[in-house]
């Protein structure tokens, strides 16, 4: 049961996901810039990340100079299978979440990522300002987006094969739930939002079929890496990653040493919550969130 009061969510329950997309499905060239563009742009360390859309855990590895690793999923078999992957360690917290309806206090965060995750939003303005509420003063925002401009969609629309216009502002849903976004309105948001972005990397010039076929995926990832470097000048490519500082009014909140301490209750907004062990308990509105498994479920309260 999803809350009306937002958007709707694009659920990854009992998918699988990792496996068939990324495991399976030939996307070895996009794992492999898309770690070269994390590199690039995720600071070396730091205290604690919120990785937005963490999935079944394919990045998390990637962010391993942090003390603390917060993995936010809505669907919590992908969580799971982030568990499996991940082994048992306190480094990792599991949250499964609404990104419109974040459980966390304000400032809590040193970075937030959100890979492969924007171009499920329906109201992405909506979720990129409940990313800026939990990013502390001067907190790293590393966000990778669907390109609305990029080449392919260019020379379609020139030779009438789509409708669409890759030129203007508004997203593009081109499959229920998944929607491209125009560079310059992604900039749009994060200025309104005060985020000062840093730096711009273009991905996955290559992202064509036979290319992949026939050039080895160490070659492409080569060359990609080279043009990653063109996203300050332009963006005509698939993939956008964007890094963006948090600038303005939101001060830096003191990382608490309990996880727990974390959690604010997203009908509300009061923190703390009371640990009941197997689910938190808002002493406000007496909602109670579910924990279990090592998850801690804030999609909807219990009913009990």
């Amino acid at each position: 049961m999803h809350n009306q009061n937002t958007p709707p969510i694009c659920n990854y329950e009992d998918s699988d996901y990792q496996t068939s997309f990324w495991d399976q499905g030939g996307r070895e060239y996009e794992d492999r810039t898309e770690a070269i563009a994390l590199r690039r742009l995720l600071p070396k360390r730091g205290r604690l990340l919120l990785e937005l859309g963490a999935g079944a855990g394919r990045n998390t590895p990637r962010y391993r100079g942090f003390e603390w690793i917060v993995l936010l999923d809505y669907s919590r078999t992908q969580l799971e299978q982030a568990q499996q992957r991940l082994g048992d360690s306190d480094k990792y917290i599991y949250v499964a979440a609404d990104v419109y309806r974040l459980p966390f206090v304000d400032g809590l965060f040193d970075v937030a990522t959100m890979i492969r995750t924007l171009h499920h939003m329906a109201d992405a303005p909506k979720a990129l300002g409940q990313v800026r509420n939990v990013l502390g003063l001067g907190g790293i925002f590393i966000l990778e987006f669907a390109n609305k401009r990029n080449l392919k969609a260019i020379v379609r629309y020139l030779l009438r094969r789509q409708t669409w216009s890759p030129f203007t502002l508004e997203p593009v849903e081109f499959v229920k739930l998944n929607f491209d976004f125009h560079p310059r309105a992604i900039r749009n948001w994060l200025k309104a939002l005060d985020f000062e972005i840093k730096r711009t990397l273009s991905l996955s010039h290559f992202r064509v079929g036979f290319l992949k076929r026939i050039v080895p995926t160490s070659i492409l990832v080569f060359l990609d890496s080279i043009f990653q470097w063109t996203g300050a000048l332009w963006q005509l490519s698939p993939s956008v990653f964007v890094k963006a500082k948090a600038e303005g009014g939101k001060h830096r909140h003191e990382i608490p040493d309990n996880p727990l301490l974390f959690f604010k209750c997203p009908a509300c907004g009061y923190s703390p919550l009371i640990d009941k062990k197997e689910y938190l308990e808002c002493s406000s509105c007496k909602k109670k969130w579910e924990a279990r498994g090592g998850i801690y479920d804030f999609r909807e309260p219990m009913k009990i």
